[in-house]
């Protein structure tokens, strides 16, 4: 008896989720009734080669995707084979329901053009209905040698809907007989044969679909006649399309061609040096001039390596110790004793041991110590030579930028989605400088351990190129972006105007006649320090190569970037002496400076000058910058191809 009332609660339980079901699973048994039973195409193609269509689309609403009415995507704006864009016409002529006079209204969508049929407060009841839009477009067709040929996507590949039967109906130009046909079904891309061509008469051809294609799928026609039957745009009318098409990027051409005219203008007024002098190798560094004070004129401006030239030439002087450790760290130390220090380093010893300190560790917890001690020998240098030897002349890059943003704005303005180009544009202006920036630090990192750095320079460039790596990703992406929300053409203009601006931030430096002069013995200095042994048999007299002498120099050689070949030439007379005019030298054990102790010394001279130039200088750039702050009908067709709806489509809304 229980188990005849539990079977029978059971049926009665089954019969209720039955009856229930349709109420409970709502939207999602709806959604899958929703389709197109029909869509037809019918096409007339005019002389003046433009053309009407008008669409028939009948669907089943079940009040899920459509409930005010469907949306209909066309697009207008196409990029040819050579990044230029192509914007065709779109006119509504008339829009229906059932027979009746639809309200409708449009928005523009990326590449094109959204119609919404329905009214935005009246939905539409379930059921079926058919929808009829009727529309004119032109520069559609295409014109070959031989032959016109109207290639079109008669559905569009973008519904979210099965279509049952679709057909097209193409009225050919009067007069003009089918050449050849193509069709093509399936989703973007492919080139499925499931439909059937039928001439209907002289001039009429239909296409019809033989399966339902599924979302994402459609049918694409082309056919092409004989020439002479449609009007072909002339030279001048192409070059009116190609100007009122293109005004974007014409108007950022022209910036960028102002903008160059601009700076080549003024570096000729302001940025060209005075004329270099002979050449004449000196064999001492002009009076008063700073290992520091040499980069600083040659670069027109302050680096980490003039820092560490001026701390190399404390220790040479005596004033501190340089100490490596096995871990590769470095300490300086000073040792207590006077030193003739310049104007810029007594400023650097100043804030690297104030108070009585006796040393420092190069590590990034000391970051400020060693950033301030930087921005001190800056300030020294800069008052020195900066208007007096030389121009940075920054104040013209003012009217460049100017025209650089006047330029990227009018293309952002004039892009087929201003609110995005306009970011994009925003973003890579300045991720782009900093990129420029950053690639200059590698390339540095490179250049040092390509130049003899060992494996610690090794270590360190391939750490910052790691990280700068995603940085440079993230570049090419976003040219890759905003080429696709404005054009290819326009992101090539924006990198040329920014790689304009950085090319001229460094050409619009110049020297003044007093430093191309001091430039000029500072040359011919650096020439003396980097001479070959057998170009140095032809100079007049030059100095006794001793340990002294290498030592004296040294700060020199790393600040002009020739430690390399100055080591070069007393390779041999160190060697022999054994000997350093510190306290450090250990006799057998070859050339050990008293003010530097480290592993840099065991990989033989040329790996000490390394390890000053390199893993050294390395180690202030690290510890001198704080945490994290540095940092897209023949044949040969398919499905989605053509004009039309091609990658548009449409939907319920």
């Amino acid at each position: 008896m229980e188990a005849k009332l539990l079977s029978r609660a059971g049926a009665i339980l089954l019969l209720l989720a039955a009856l229930l079901t349709p109420f409970l699973s709502g939207p999602a048994a709806a959604a899958g009734r929703e389709r197109i039973l029909q869509f037809d195409s019918e096409i007339w193609i005019h002389r003046d080669s433009s053309m009407t269509v008008r669409e028939t689309i009948e669907v089943e609403a079940a009040g899920d995707q459509i409930r005010r009415g469907i949306y209909r995507d066309f697009p207008t704006v196409y990029d040819d084979r050579h990044g230029t864009r192509i914007v065709v016409a779109f006119e509504i002529e008339e829009v229906t329901r059932d027979g009746q006079s639809e309200p409708h209204h449009t928005e523009r969508q990326g590449n094109g053009i959204r119609v919404y049929i329905g009214d935005k407060d009246t939905y539409v009841r379930p059921g079926l209905h058919t929808y009829t839009l009727t529309y004119r477009t032109d520069r559609q067709l295409g014109h070959f040698e031989g032959f016109d040929e109207l290639y079109w996507n008669v559905t569009g590949n973008g519904w979210a809907f099965d279509i049952e039967r679709a057909r097209a109906i193409v009225h050919l130009p009067e007069g003009a007989r089918v050449r050849d046909h193509a069709g093509y079904t399936g989703a973007q891309g492919e080139s499925g044969q499931d439909f059937a061509y039928d001439p209907l008469v002289d001039g009429i051809v239909r296409f019809t679909a033989t399966r339902t294609l599924r979302p994402g799928e459609g049918l694409t026609v082309a056919v092409s006649w004989p020439p002479g039957f449609v009007e072909r745009p002339s030279g001048t009318k192409k070059l009116r399309y190609f100007l009122s098409d293109n005004s974007a990027l014409l108007a950022g051409a022209a910036g960028l061609g102002l903008l160059l005219f601009y700076y080549l203008y003024v570096w000729a007024k302001v940025g060209r040096d005075p004329e270099k002098g002979v050449i004449v190798p000196q064999y001492e560094p002009p009076s008063g001039l700073t290992p520091a004070g040499a980069r600083y004129v040659m670069e027109f401006g302050f680096d980490d390596k003039a820092f560490t030239a001026a701390v190399v030439n404390m220790a040479v002087k005596g004033f501190l110790t340089i100490e490596e450790d096995d871990d590769k760290a470095f300490t300086l130390k000073t040792t207590g004793k006077s030193a003739p220090l310049s104007p810029g380093e007594r400023a650097v010893a100043n804030k690297l041991f104030p108070g009585g300190r006796g040393a420092i560790e190069l590590k990034q917890k000391n970051h400020s110590t060693l950033k301030s001690a930087q921005t001190a020998l800056h300030e020294k240098l800069r008052t020195e030579f900066e208007k007096s030897h030389f121009a940075r002349n920054t104040g013209y890059l003012t009217p460049g930028i100017v025209l650089s943003l006047l330029a990227l704005g009018l293309m952002a303005l004039a892009a087929d989605e201003p609110a995005a180009a306009a970011f994009i544009t925003i973003w890579l202006a300045g991720w782009t400088v900093a990129i420029y920036f950053l690639f200059r630090r590698v390339w540095r990192a490179w250049r040092t351990a390509l130049g003899g750095g060992g494996i610690g320079g090794a270590i360190q460039a391939i750490v910052i190129t790691a990280f700068a790596a995603p940085f440079f990703v993230g570049e090419i992406m976003g040219l890759f972006v905003y080429g696709a929300v404005a054009t290819i053409g326009g992101a090539l203009i924006l990198v040329a105007t920014q790689t304009a601006n950085l090319v001229f931030y460094h050409l619009l430096k110049a020297p003044t006649l007093l430093g191309r002069r001091l430039m000029d013995r500072v040359e011919g200095f650096k020439e003396y320090l980097s001479v070959a042994e057998q170009d140095r048999m032809n100079m007049l007299n030059p100095p006794e190569r001793t340990p002294a002498l290498f030592e004296k120099f040294l700060p020199y050689a790393l600040a002009l970037g020739v430690e390399q070949e100055w080591s070069e030439q007393f390779s041999g007379v160190l060697a022999r002496a054994g000997t350093s005019p510190g306290d450090g030298s250990m006799p057998g054990h070859g050339y050990r400076p008293g003010w530097y102790s480290g592993r840099g010394l065991d990989r033989g001279l040329r790996g000490f000058s390394s390890a000053l130039g390199g893993a050294f200088a390395g180690a202030i750039a690290s510890a001198s910058t704080a945490p994290g702050s540095r940092s897209g009908s023949s044949g040969g067709g398919s499905s989605g191809g053509g004009g039309g709806g091609g990658g548009g489509g449409g939907g319920g809304w």
